[in-house]
């Protein structure tokens, strides 16, 4: 039997809950509780923390920092990328291979051949649209300004170590800004932005194509075909880049060069959290309370009726995993890349909520009565 549907309070349209069974919704309230209960794991969890040898009192992430910061310095100078990089990669005593250690040129080459001012200036930009792309497309979605607004301010909250100045020279904070725009612009029959920008965050960050390749699932699944090809088109153009960089890349180490610990770190969901809470704004909030608003996001994400809200769920799911079960404890830049669109998802989780709740408590009951004549 199906429960009546409430008032809607910030989403426009019925939740995804909306008209559940009772025992459907209890399912679904159990499901919330465990998964809030999988995120405050990480209140206990071990957190990130250096890891390779040689460099395991620099402070979280300062390694990369001055790496990236040697290379951009040294490109501007003259020297050619991949010099520069094996250079500044040895002089951090960070490893060189296998190739994938080495970021991707584009970056680093983009920023050493444009003023520092323009570089610290356009990260911002890039944030601001994407950000401005998102309210753009939630404003119909909402009853009002009100849940608009908090859905910016959950945004802004997302971005928030990604406008940082200093981390201007990490990739993922500009791969993050492009998949959250990508996400925010594709619409049924309006895609080409989206692979556009997907390439672009592919060709800087190489871990950009866990969402490309999300994409091209979830559009082939959905019967676009011309817009899985155009994803999959995109994967092939960053696959022949990234072979001409792994080349490069060969060109430039010998066999004293250090290599890389690999993946398979197996940290877990709690980890995941962790890393998510240390690349947003959540940092400054108790861990406890992060971890909360975490599990609410991801709840949101699939209480929202919209095909965005399929992607960008997968998407957030895709990273959780392989931040989960393949990330080492150093590697904390990943979840940079999914920070700023998750808490979005918390302004969807109070229709669902609420839906879920009122069918839960639902005690109608229907009565038959036998009329004998």
């Amino acid at each position: 039997m199906r429960t009546r549907r409430g008032a809607p309070l910030w989403l426009v349209g019925p939740s995804r809950f909306a008209g559940m069974s009772r025992s459907q919704a209890r399912l679904g309230l159990a499901l919330f509780a465990m998964l809030l209960l999988a995120c405050l794991t990480a209140t206990s969890a071990p957190g990130p923390r250096p890891g390779e040898a040689g460099v395991a009192s620099a402070p979280l992430g300062q390694t990369e920092l001055l790496l990236y910061q040697s290379v951009v310095a040294n490109v501007r100078s003259g020297t050619p990328y991949y010099v520069a990089a094996a250079e500044a990669h040895r002089v951090a005593h960070a490893p060189l291979k296998p190739y994938t250690t080495v970021r991707l040129p584009t970056l680093a080459v983009v920023q050493a051949a444009v003023p520092p001012l323009l570089v610290t200036a356009l990260l911002p930009l890039l944030c601001i649209g994407a950000m401005g792309a998102w309210i753009v497309r939630l404003r119909p979605a909402m009853t009002g300004p009100i849940p608009v607004g908090i859905a910016g301010l959950l945004i802004l909250t997302g971005l928030y170590v990604h406008l940082e100045p200093p981390l201007v020279v990490f990739p993922e904070v500009w791969a993050g800004a492009l998949i959250a725009l990508s996400l925010a612009l594709r619409r049924p029959g309006e895609w080409i932005p989206a692979v556009a920008l997907g390439l672009s965050a592919m060709l800087i960050r190489e871990t950009a194509l866990i969402y490309v390749v999300i994409m091209a699932v979830i559009a082939w699944i959905e019967g676009e075909r011309r817009e899985a090809a155009a994803w999959v088109g995109a994967t092939l153009v960053f696959f022949v880049a990234l072979a001409a960089h792994a080349h490069a890349v060969t060109l430039v180490t010998g066999p004293l060069d250090r290599s890389a610990q690999g993946l398979s770190g197996l940290e877990g969901f709690g980890f995941y959290v962790q890393l998510v809470t240390l690349s947003s704004g959540l940092a400054l909030l108790p861990d406890w309370l992060a971890a909360v608003l975490i599990a609410t996001a991801l709840f949101g994400w699939l209480a929202w009726r919209d095909p965005a809200a399929v992607r960008a769920l997968a998407t957030l799911l895709g990273y959780a995993a392989v931040i989960a079960l393949g990330v080492r404890s150093d590697d904390f830049p990943w979840a940079l890349i999914t920070t700023p669109v998750l808490l979005i998802g918390i302004v969807f989780a109070v229709d669902g909520l609420r839906d879920m709740i009122v069918a839960a408590r639902d005690t109608r009951r229907i009565t038959v009565t036998r009329v004998i004549r």
